[in-house]
């Protein structure tokens, strides 16, 4: 996927005019916020939970080399063979070639973003191997050519009529007055349409939701189905993987697990979650005869022992989107990168560099939501403001910015003058409020279509009024 980062604050603003997209977005409160609430009520033991996969992540970070090579032994062992890649042109090379040696025309894959992170379907697409994405939402934006929204609903930026349109204008072969009005329907189609994608593939490319070191397992876990089938159906399968992936046991991998689904969709756990371990054994009827897995670092292996390494503990189950207020009103295609919302915004910066992602840092309102939800305690907000320090000390903070924060710091270490200018604002912000809300102000383009002004004081001094009401 090509890098847009720094056309962010462009695309936000496009983002925020968009009807269908703002009306879309609302489930992202409805599908994943409330659902992961009612799942954690009855886990009492949540963040003990929490606590010992944090451990468990941060022990595995400092020993990788260590799991990683110990799952490289037992996937031998087990009839597989393991890629080692340092970058994303190396695992594209190395994937087409297995495919190529296998004699493969059509591969269909399960949903992973470590796929799109090297543009696999693009390479193969290039050498005359036609990729097809079997998990819906993943298939859905293939049709629309578009790069996914979201870690675990890549399509969640659409509404349902949009979708339909899709269908009509891709499936021609189809009767134009049949009915796609409900999510039934569309789902039928899509499946019949799928189905024979699947009967004609030759490989597999998946991802991996963990590694086994202790059994050479790659564990997947889906809602769809599709993630056994491809593999099921061909005679090839590849895992394409990062390094951090690895877990030391069963376990442990039963630990993530319990706090995937719940963090993700809501669930207390997924509809499939598969262990493959190897290629097909003799006697089995189904089942790959090859078994590959590639490991990328691209850029991981050089945050470990430092600043950011915490965010190598994220297994991309995507509570920080759903729960970000800017993502909330965004989308994921205004970050213009593969990985989205606070976790990306950390993590794209850090692979692809500060000139090529300077932006999404300043992407969050520090509400500290993201931190919450994560189920792997990554201190996103803590992350982010070291990458604001490091882009400020590069000299990529715009000179207008650096006025404006030097403004504020002199404010700041001035509590009477602080509070002086801060009644004035807001006095001449409550000037121009309509309905609650100040439509345009000097600079704010940042805020979207209106900042909310819901009292003529300021923050401290309505603080101190309730204070004296409930007293």
């Amino acid at each position: 996927m090509e890098i847009t980062s720094n056309a962010f604050r462009e695309k936000a603003s496009q983002a925020l005019q968009d009807a269908d997209l703002q009306d879309a977005l609302q489930n992202l409160k409805r599908g994943f916020q409330e659902k992961r609430a009612k799942t954690l009520a009855h886990l009492p033991e949540y963040e003990a939970l929490r606590e010992e996969a944090v451990a468990v992540k941060d022990h595995v970070l400092r020993h990788l080399d260590f799991y990683l090579n110990h799952f490289e032994e037992k996937v031998r062992a087990n009839g597989g063979h393991v890629h080692w890649c340092e970058t994303a042109a190396d695992a594209r090379a190395t994937i087409l070639r297995l495919c190529q040696q296998a004699g493969a025309k059509t591969v269909v894959k399960g949903k992973s973003m470590i796929a799109e992170e090297i543009a696999i379907n693009d390479h193969l697409a290039a050498h005359g191997i036609a990729p097809v994405e079997t998990d819906l939402g993943e298939y859905i934006i293939q049709l629309r050519k578009e790069p996914p929204s979201h870690i675990i609903a890549p399509a969640i930026h659409l509404k349902r009529d949009q979708i339909a349109g899709t269908f009509r204008r891709q499936h021609q072969d189809l009767p134009d007055d049949r009915a796609l009005d409900t999510p039934r329907r569309l789902v039928d189609e899509a499946r019949h349409i799928l189905r024979e994608r699947f009967l004609g593939a030759d490989a597999a490319l998946t991802g991996a939701n963990f590694l086994i070191a202790e059994t050479g397992s790659a564990v997947l876990v889906s809602n769809e189905g599709n993630i056994d089938l491809s593999r099921g159906l061909t005679g090839l399968h590849i895992v394409l993987a990062s390094l951090e992936k690895v877990v030391p046991s069963l376990n442990d991998a039963f630990l993530f697990l319990r706090l995937l689904s719940r963090a993700a969709t809501g669930q207390e756990a997924a509809t499939y979650t598969s262990f493959f371990t190897g290629p097909s054994r003799p006697g089995e009827v189904d089942g790959p005869g090859a078994f590959h897995v590639v490991l990328l670092d691209n850029g991981r292996s050089k945050l470990l022992g430092g600043e950011f390494a915490a965010i190598l503990r994220c297994i991309r189950c995507g509570a920080c989107l759903n729960h970000c207020p800017v993502y909330g009103v965004t989308g994921g295609h205004a970050y213009g990168a593969v990985y989205t919302g606070p976790m990306g915004a950390v993590l794209t910066p850090l692979l692809e560099g500060l000139d090529r992602a300077g932006p999404l840092p300043e992407a969050s309102t520090f509400c500290g939501r993201c931190e919450e939800v994560c189920p792997m305690g990554i201190p996103l907000v803590g992350l982010l403001r070291k990458l604001r320090v490091r882009r400020r000390a590069e000299g990529r903070v715009s000179p207008l910015a650096r006025a404006g924060l030097g403004v504020w710091a002199f404010l700041a270490r001035r509590p009477f003058l602080y509070h002086v200018a801060a009644r004035a604002l807001v006095a001449v912000l409550f000037l121009f409020r309509r309905r609650g809300r100040v439509p345009a102000a000097p600079f704010a383009g940042g805020w979207g279509r209106s900042l909310p002004l819901a009292s003529a004081r300021t923050f401290q001094a309505e603080w101190r009024r309730r204070q004296g009401e409930d007293a």
